[in-house]
């Protein structure tokens, strides 16, 4: 018995991929020993939504269907008491008995979606503004605050359970951006990703104390407009990171310890803000993010809050109207869809180029949370995602070298995104939530503790073999769809393991000159080939060590080869085969 259906391949499915509603597509399975093949199609429920037999002709069994509505759908092929389900972690279909067997999952979006246009060669750039580069050191009204003069010193830090009061800095400022723009612009930045920058009382900013005020050591809303406004200059947008599934215990809205006169919800019941929260008779009164009693908890779905972000004139309006970009959404599998959508909404009022970006550390075609199935690609949410999937893939493929495991990764994320957001997303190797790039690839962590993290380094030749390899995996990352990401200080050779470390102050008197200029000759050399922005991905080989992908559009066609190995494979092109020794591949069906 002879059966093949593979999802991503056209001669079986076409198109490819997600699709918009409407939008027909045709399926084609070969099931020789069977008289009639039937495609079953689910919703999220596990309901049957059609049961329609296919056409047979010569052991093929051929549907032409058409998604008349938004949303994620499963289905599979079904004959007698046998069905042809999903392989794991695999494309393919195989033979199982009813009612056993993974879905195939389709995603339609919404057919009005339009997508901004990433520009061809640019590049994302987050900066935690503490730590880039201070033009001087500001001051500030309040006399909690630890100011480092001695930039080379680590963060302060404590174990995890243990308190810290996050109150270091280092007094990296909006100038200092400012100043570092021609910087930034020589290695092709076209989006910075700012973390939060509005008035808190932590070094990271995740506690909002004021959604309308940025912090004074960074500067004030002059600084912030003159930051957007140079930036655009240099042909780069500002991206603001907003946090609004919790706001700091010490703010404005809940002001806990009286620094605000005692406005705010926790122990004044006429507070307009109290509503805001959740208070309970737990031990701490009420409801926090993680448990994290310094950070209360939003509710997202209490009209008033709501109209105050996404409000005319409110929160996402006013930051807008300094010249922002637009918006990355911190935790965003914590808040509402219905939030998220407004949000969207808000953002969107000021120009269909501003982006709205989600941090999702999983597949966030299929993901799930809080019980739900979420709906961040189907068109009316985000434009970009955090693409954690693609980074660990790049790094466990450089560390263990399974291309066939890399390959099928990747393209499980290009399968279930649509591609007009696919080409958007934020292709990440590191971020202020990860261990720096180096170190995760030649000698991670692995959950040591944060003394252990605080003493250890890497010695001479780790940091010279991480280099090297930091080198291969922006070879993937700039040549994968979607647009890459740099985390401020990788692209210098920074090394540290997890938070706080990874939070350290830019190394501006320690730049690793071949690191740096590797990485700008890559970004120069992609910037030149539209496929890189918006062609397809068509994997050619994945054996052992060694990857082979095409990145293709109407006009071009590129072949990206990666070996991670220390040894030397050839790689040819002979008629319609690209051979390797001592492995093959054919591309009939390219």
């Amino acid at each position: 018995m002879n059966v093949i259906f593979d999802s991503q391949k056209e001669k079986y499915k076409a198109p490819f991929g997600a699709v918009a509603e409407n939008q027909l597509i045709r399926y084609s399975v070969f099931w020789d020993d069977r008289e009639e093949v039937r495609f079953i199609l689910c919703d999220e429920s596990g309901s049957i939504i059609e049961s329609v037999s296919m056409i047979a002709d010569r052991g093929y069994f051929t549907l032409s269907y058409r998604f008349c509505d938004v949303g994620l759908f499963f289905y599979r092929f079904e004959s007698g008491d046998k069905v042809i389900s999903k392989a794991v972690d695999s494309s393919l279909g195989i033979v199982t008995d009813i009612g056993t067997g993974d879905w195939f999952c389709q995603l339609v979006y919404d057919k009005d979606y339009t997508a901004p246009k990433p520009s061809p060669g640019k590049i994302f750039y987050q900066i935690f503004p503490d730590r880039f580069y201070r033009s001087h050191i500001r001051v500030t009204e309040f006399n909690d605050r630890i100011i480092y003069t001695d930039t080379d010193r680590i963060p302060s830090y404590a174990e995890v359970g243990e308190h810290t009061p996050n109150n270091d800095f280092y007094g990296g400022n909006l100038q200092g951006i400012i100043e570092k723009l021609p910087y930034l612009a020589s290695f092709n930045v076209g989006y910075i990703y700012l973390n939060p920058i509005f008035l808190s009382h932590s070094n990271h900013r995740y506690d909002t104390a004021n959604y309308m005020k940025i912090d004074p050591l960074l500067g004030t809303e002059s600084d912030f407009a003159m930051l957007c406004q140079t930036a655009k200059d240099y042909d780069i947008s500002i991206i603001l990171d907003g946090v609004f599934s919790h706001t700091g215990a010490d703010s404005i809205y809940f002001d806990r310890f009286g620094r605000y006169g005692h406005t705010g919800g926790y122990d004044n019941v006429n507070s307009r803000y109290r509503q805001w929260y959740f208070f309970d008779d737990s031990k701490v009164g009420y409801r926090c993010w993680w448990g994290v009693y310094t950070l209360p908890e939003l509710d997202e779905n209490n009209e008033d809050f709501r109209e105050f972000i996404c409000g005319d004139n409110g929160v996402i309006d006013y930051w807008m109207s300094f010249g922002a970009g637009g918006f990355r959404l911190d935790v965003a599998d914590e808040l509402p869809d219905r939030f998220i959508e407004e949000i969207r909404g808000a953002v969107k009022k000021h120009g269909e180029d501003k982006l709205l970006i989600g941090e999702v550390w999983e597949n966030a075609a299929t993901k799930v949370s809080y019980g739900s199935r979420r709906r961040y690609l189907q068109g009316n949410q985000l434009d970009s995602i955090m693409n954690y999937p693609f980074r660990n893939s790049i790094i466990e493929f450089i560390r263990f070298g399974d291309a066939k495991k890399f390959i099928s990764s990747v393209m499980e994320i290009v399968e279930d995104y649509p591609k007009p957001m696919m080409n958007l997303m934020m292709n990440l190797l590191s971020s202020h939530d990860t261990e720096r790039l180096i170190n995760a690839l030649v000698a991670p962590c692995l959950g040591r503790n944060r003394h252990w993290q605080a003493t250890t380094t890497l010695t001479h030749d780790e940091y010279l073999r991480g280099v090297e390899m930091a080198k291969l995996a922006f070879g993937i990352l700039f040549t994968l769809p979607g647009i890459p990401s740099i985390y401020y200080g990788d692209e210098i050779g920074m090394t540290s393991y997890g938070d706080p470390f990874n939070r350290a102050y830019f190394r501006w008197d320690d730049i690793d000159e071949n690191l740096f200029s590797y990485l700008c000759q890559l970004s120069k050399t992609c910037s030149r080939y539209l496929a890189l922005a918006d062609g397809d991905m068509v994997p050619v080989l994945a054996a052992e060590s060694v990857v082979a992908y095409l990145r293709r559009n109407m006009h071009e066609t590129i072949l990206v080869i990666v070996n991670r190995s220390d040894s030397i494979s050839n790689l040819e092109y002979c008629g319609n085969r690209y051979i390797t020794e001592p492995w093959s591949v054919t591309l009939d069906e390219i």
